[in-house]
C-alpha cells in the first residue's frame, strides 16, 4: 500500500477539523464563537458576530479545508473516484464533527464547497449561484446553504457528472439539510439570525 493512501485521507481529515471560526473570532474580537450568535463555529455565525471581513476569511479557510486535500488526492490517484471521494468526505467530517472542540463543528456548506469545487467544478458554480440568489432573497444564509444543496445534485445529474459524484453531491446535500434542522426550526417560527 503506498503512503499516500493512508497519508492523504488522515491528513484531510486533520485539515478539515481546523476550527477556522474558532481562531479566526478569537484572533479579530477575542471570543469564544461558540458562545455568541447562533452558536456556531461556521462563517455565518463569524460573519454576524465579528464583521465580515472575520466572516469571509472563516469562509475561504474552510473552502480551501475542502478543496487543498482533494486537489491533493486528483493528483496522487488520478485514476480512482473513490479515493479523492473518501479524502472529500474526511475533510467533511473533521469539519463538521472536529476533535479539536469536542467533536462539534460547523454545518460543513463552506468545506463541501471546497470538494465539490475540485470533483464537480460546473454544477458548483450553480449551487454557489443559488447559495446567492437564495441568501440575498431571503436574506438568511441557511436559506442559501439549503437552496445550493438542493441545485447541486440537480445540476450534477444535469451535466452529467458520474454516477458517483452524483451520489456524493446527493449526500452532501442531504447532510447540509440534517445540519440546518435547528435553522428550519427557527425560520418557521420566525427566530432566524439575519446575515445583516
Amino acid at each position: 500500500m503506498e503512503p499516500a493512501n493512508i497519508i492523504l485521507p488522515v491528513f484531510s481529515y486533520f485539515l478539515g477539523a481546523i476550527p477556522s471560526g474558532f481562531i479566526i473570532a478569537k484572533h479579530f474580537k477575542g471570543i469564544d464563537i461558540r458562545q455568541r450568535g447562533s452558536g456556531n463555529p461556521g462563517a455565518a455565525n463569524v460573519y454576524r458576530t465579528c464583521g465580515k471581513t472575520a466572516g469571509f476569511a472563516t469562509a475561504i479557510a474552510d473552502i480551501l479545508k475542502g478543496y487543498f486535500p482533494v486537489y491533493l488526492a486528483m493528483n496522487a490517484r488520478p485514476d480512482s473516484i473513490g479515493f479523492q471521494l473518501l479524502v472529500g468526505a474526511l475533510a467533511i467530517i473533521g469539519h463538521n464533527w472536529t476533535v479539536f472542540l469536542k467533536f462539534k463543528g460547523g454545518k460543513g456548506v463552506a468545506t463541501s464547497a471546497g470538494v465539490c469545487v475540485c470533483l464537480l467544478p460546473l454544477p458548483t458554480l450553480c449551487a454557489m449561484a443559488a447559495f446567492i440568489l437564495g441568501a440575498a432573497v431571503s436574506n438568511h444564509i441557511s436559506v442559501g446553504s439549503m437552496s445550493a444543496a438542493v441545485i447541486l445534485p440537480a445540476a450534477g445529474l444535469a451535466f452529467g457528472s458520474p454516477a458517483a459524484l452524483s451520489l456524493m453531491a446527493a449526500v452532501i446535500g442531504l447532510l447540509v439539510f440534517i445540519r440546518h434542522i435547528p435553522n428550519i426550526k427557527r425560520l418557521f417560527t420566525g427566530q432566524e439570525l439575519n446575515f445583516k
